[in-house]
């Protein structure tokens, strides 16, 4: 078993399920202690049931909130953000608020877990924020998801000078099983599996263990700061 994370706490801010639960899967399997937040702690004593994650509770678009949690938890070694508000929609169909809620969760809120937790982390510690593919591979439909992933990778390289020497990554997923696109129905969601098995160089669908890895790797790597991984097959090559 890996022990890079041995010795450290590591919080998780998601769901219980997806990326978020194979993320803290992988934490623990390197050794780590996992600390899972999000704004439903009932639904994550339900997925976390017996597996040694803590589970707490934090409202990323309520900055006290935040301020709350840091303050309960005390000292962390590394925070990871895969938190996400839906934000599909052509131009036409989106509503200003859909895209401040996609804007305050995956943006503003990695930047609150920043401000109050960087001064509780060690030197070494670090952050990995959530971008994704769209934020270089424009699709109709995801104009605020594109705006949303551009700017979590502006942050990121903002804070990783900001914050120096704690470390500031981003995982960049393109087409990940996750569940996330269950809303399509079977049949398009099919259609878009085999588009995309068939278009990017990977030739396949990537799963949360794919990016769970990018997490680890970006937990783990000491020289790696200010960039943004894509966990993407080559999605946004294509």
């Amino acid at each position: 078993m890996s022990t890079a994370l041995k010795d450290r706490t590591v919080l998780v801010v998601g769901r219980g399920s997806g990326i978020a639960r194979a993320t803290a899967e992988a934490v623990r399997a390197a050794g780590g202690t996992v600390v899972a937040a999000s704004r439903d702690r009932s639904a994550l004593d339900d997925a976390y049931a017996d597996s040694g994650v803590v589970t707490e509770t934090v409202d990323l678009t309520d900055e006290s909130s935040v301020e709350s949690l840091a303050a309960r938890l005390g000292h962390v070694d590394h925070v990871v953000c895969t938190a996400s508000a839906r934000a599909r929609g052509t131009v036409g169909d989106l509503k200003p608020q859909v895209v401040t809620d996609s804007l305050n969760t995956k943006v503003v809120g990695p930047i609150l877990l920043a401000k109050h937790f960087a001064g509780r982390m060690p030197p070494d510690g670090s952050f990995v924020l959530f971008s994704g593919a769209t934020a270089d591979k424009p699709t109709v439909g995801m104009l605020a998801v594109a705006a949303t992933n551009g700017a979590v990778d502006a942050v990121t390289r903002s804070l990783s000078v900001e914050l120096a020497p704690i470390r500031v990554n981003a995982i960049s997923p393109g087409t990940i099983d996750t569940g996330a696109y269950d809303a399509l129905g079977q049949e398009k969601k099919a259609k878009l599996y085999d588009e995309r098995r068939a278009h990017n160089p990977a030739h396949r669908v990537g799963t949360s263990d794919d990016v769970a890895d990018a997490v680890v790797f970006a937990l783990t790597n000491t020289f790696l700061t200010g960039v943004s991984l894509g966990v993407d097959g080559g999605e946004r090559l294509v």
